[in-house]
């Protein structure tokens, strides 16, 4: 049976503040877990005014303290912007916290433009290193061996499960490389999901960590009483969308009853690409939505996500997704 899992961005909304965004994630983590999803993310971005997640490990520590039994992870961690050894300490401490609850998704982009990724330290040219990062990472991650110099405590031997994120397909090429599972990024850049899917499972090799292919996908899910407030809830996302292509992110607005009102055509069809893959609408059209997904992908898991910028209707639609989830079953 396919699994079902929630990724958050912990958004800021207008109005609002970071202490408001996280505290609403781990409110939004508990009804996940009360609902029986497998697990809920967090997402590292930077300079983004409408994103509370880029000290993605403490807000994965808050959202693990709210809750009892769902794994917590990250969707991910943006590798190039860490040195590998400080992400094993930050992980093996979590692990250590929360044992048999963490997971550590790993992205190669930097998540962030050129002048933040120079203020990080870190630069674009270190996702040319990803792959050795990634395994620099593992055997910290594993058990020391004798003559090892350097040693993440805590960390070493905690052996968090990795996962390989990604939009294109060189971490597809590389999760099965390595042997790990592999979770495409389809809620925003969906042009190569098919693609991504069959270049892992044709070239995964069995590892320690995995005998077999996992392959997970995300989806953008707005569910509501009806169709109509669904696409409403929608338009929040639809604007932070169109802020991003336009290079002007800002905090999460409320929806609208007419998108075409606040975007224009050329911003409207950018927004629609983005949204190839989405459920949206009452628990029988997000039913069938997410039906056919999973038809089209054959994926593991699926990971709902959607920025609804009130706390109420947030909920909501986790409820509503819930219960369109026990009418596949």
């Amino acid at each position: 049976m396919t699994a079902f899992s929630v990724l958050d961005l912990s958004p800021i909304v207008e109005g609002g503040d970071a202490r408001r965004a996280l505290l609403e994630s781990a409110e939004l983590a508990r009804k996940a877990e009360a609902h029986g999803f497998t697990r809920f993310w967090l997402a590292e971005h930077h300079n983004m005014p409408g994103i509370a997640s880029a000290a993605t490990a403490v807000a994965l520590a808050h959202v693990a303290g709210a809750t009892e039994k769902i794994r917590v992870g990250s969707g991910g961690i943006m590798l190039p912007n860490h040195a590998p050894l400080v992400v094993a300490e930050q992980f093996g401490t979590l692990e250590a916290l929360f044992p048999g609850r963490i997971d550590l998704g790993l992205g190669r982009a930097p998540g962030t433009d050129g002048e933040t990724a120079r203020a990080l330290r870190r630069y674009f040219e270190a996702a040319d290193q990803f792959p050795r990062d990634v395994m620099e990472l593992q055997a910290f991650l594993g058990d020391p061996v004798e003559g090892q110099r350097v040693t993440a405590w805590p960390g070493a031997g905690s052996k968090v499960p990795i996962w390989l994120l990604g939009s294109s397909l060189f971490s597809a090429e590389l999760a099965a490389h390595l042997g790990l599972p592999f979770a495409f990024a389809s809620h925003f850049a969906p042009e190569l999901l098919l693609q991504a899917l069959q270049t892992y499972r044709a070239g995964f090799r069995p590892s320690k960590q995995l005998a077999q292919p996992y392959a997970m996908a995300a989806i953008n899910v707005f569910a509501a009483d009806t169709d109509a407030e669904a696409q409403r809830l929608s338009t929040s996302m639809q604007q932070a969308f169109a802020a991003v292509v336009t290079g002007k992110p800002g905090r999460l607005k409320p929806p609208v009853d007419d998108i075409t009102t606040v975007l224009d055509t050329r911003q409207l069809a950018a927004v629609e690409s983005r949204l190839t893959y989405a459920a949206i609408g009452g628990r029988e059209t997000v039913r069938t939505k997410l039906e056919e997904f999973i038809a089209l992908t054959g994926v593991d898991e699926v990971m709902v996500t959607g920025m609804i910028h009130d706390l109420e209707p947030r909920l909501h639609s986790l409820e509503v997704t819930a219960d369109a989830i026990d009418g596949l079953a």
